[in-house]
């Protein structure tokens, strides 16, 4: 399976999910990340707590969506509410899409123990997701069912 997650930025959380879901994942999800309207650079905060929990951050960089267009998904997850509000690209055609809503841990005001808090949170969500989906046949599972699952993921927190 080809899994795409889409934030608008794709500074923070659509990268967590993609580092995140490479890693718990293997060889089972192929997975990549873009935004629509995406940063310079994958925010400074997103690199630090993604190594503090042991992820690799290295050549992780924002993209566009013109730039996995040659990707093909299987799945689109939306992670940001903008993100869901806006229309996908005639280019990810019959991908099932869903919505991961996920706070953005860069936006929080107060110190580094507050962001520290969140980001430890959101990440733990994500891996509490993708471990449920792992631990489904979902490969065999037809477009409705597999939007049922990943819709019923992210309502499990």
């Amino acid at each position: 399976m080809k899994l795409l997650f889409i934030c608008t930025h794709n500074a923070c959380r659509s990268i967590l999910c993609e580092v995140v879901t490479r890693k718990l994942a293997g060889d089972r999800i192929r997975v990549a990340s873009a935004g629509s309207n995406p940063a310079v650079r994958v925010h400074s905060l997103t690199l630090e707590y993604l190594r503090d929990h042991g992820y690799d951050t290295l050549d992780l960089g924002s993209k566009s969506l013109d730039e996995v267009e040659s990707f093909k998904p299987d799945v689109v997850i939306t992670v940001c509410d903008s993100a869901a509000r806006e229309a996908c690209p005639a280019w990810l055609g019959d991908a099932v899409k869903v919505h991961w809503g996920l706070v953005d841990p860069t936006a929080v005001a107060g110190g580094n123990a507050d962001r520290k808090a969140v980001f430890d949170t959101v990440i733990a969500t994500i891996e509490s997701r993708v471990m449920a989906l792992l631990e489904q046949p979902f490969e065999s599972f037809a477009d409705d069912q597999l939007a049922s699952l990943l819709n019923t993921l992210a309502g499990s927190d």
